[in-house]
């Protein structure tokens, strides 16, 4: 299982009920940030998340509503019993952005931090982090400054056919262990093959989009994926705006979904000119159905 907690919404400004953007990403007790904006380890707090969780930080661009969060997070955690490493990515400049942020302000820093610099031609989908049972990757996207979109993928799971090992005459405990880890058992002089009662299934992905006007990389990225977090900075009417910026609307989004056979799709970003987000959802809802908008902390199950 997989949970997403959407720390931020806004786009620029932060308002009232909004924050600016980060999503943390939990999978097996190991926690990831996909942008850490002002404020964002205060949204954890709030929402009940450990700071101390987070192993990696996934940039997808250097604008500080994106970025602004990330030395007060790392002086909080060095400040408690944090003794992992944490990982940084970023697009290109990312090594010399974090050097001038380290460098901003006086304190002592504790935490042991690798700062990973990425970069991916238009095009390929680069591998950035590939752990036991998971994997990141990331694209380039267009917007006025470098900007990666990421996915998320969980590994292919190894399952256990229980009705199969019933027939068999084998009940929970180790030798059932060892079939899922792939060993062949005995049971009663008869060999039973991890094959036998055993088989696989696909895991999870979800692809996290930062700032970016519509380009087929999107889609590429998004392809399948169980669920698909994109900004959608601006209602229909303000497409050439949209353009302009380079950013995209709720429709533009829906569409990216839709043609990526997407499962499921979460709005964010939403320009702080917008009282009320239900015009953008209700005309990417009219492209692609399966489409909420986000608020801060809300929670999502994959």
């Amino acid at each position: 299982m997989v949970e997403v907690t959407i720390l931020g919404t806004s786009s620029m400004v932060p308002t009232k009920d909004r924050n600016v953007q980060a999503f943390y990403l939990e999978f097996e007790g190991e926690g990831m940030l996909f942008d850490c904006g002002e404020g964002t380890q205060r949204q954890m707090n709030i929402a009940g998340i450990s700071r101390g969780k987070v192993r990696r930080i996934f940039i997808t661009h250097w604008h500080g509503d994106h970025v602004a969060g990330i030395i007060g997070l790392i002086q909080t955690i060095g400040n408690s019993n944090y003794t992992d490493t944490l990982h940084i990515y970023g697009p290109p400049g990312t090594k010399e952005h974090m050097f001038h942020m380290m460098n901003a302000t006086i304190f002592e820093n504790k935490v042991d931090i690798d700062v990973h610099e990425v970069h991916p031609r238009f095009g390929e989908e680069f591998l950035v982090v590939d752990s036991e049972k998971y994997k990141v990757t990331c694209i380039p996207l267009d917007h006025s400054v470098p900007s990666l979109g990421y996915a998320w993928y969980e590994k292919e799971r190894t399952r256990v056919d229980m009705a199969a090992c019933k027939r068999l005459g084998l009940t929970e405990g180790p030798l059932i262990g060892k079939l899922s880890r792939g060993q062949p058992v005995t049971l009663e002089g008869k060999a039973i093959k991890p094959e036998d009662v055993t088989y696989r299934t696909a895991g999870k992905k979800i692809a996290i989009f930062g700032d970016t006007q519509p380009v087929p990389e999107l889609i590429q990225l998004a392809r399948d994926a169980d669920l698909v977090i994109c900004e959608a900075t601006y209602n229909s009417d303000l497409e050439d705006k949209a353009a302009e910026f380079k950013h995209m609307t709720g429709a533009q989004a829906a569409m990216v979904a839709q043609r990526a056979e997407a499962r499921k799709l979460i709005l964010t970003h939403f320009s702080q000119r917008y009282l009320s987000v239900e015009q953008t959802l209700d005309e990417a809802r009219a492209v692609f159905p399966n489409t909420e908008a986000a608020f801060d902390l809300m929670k999502i199950t994959v």
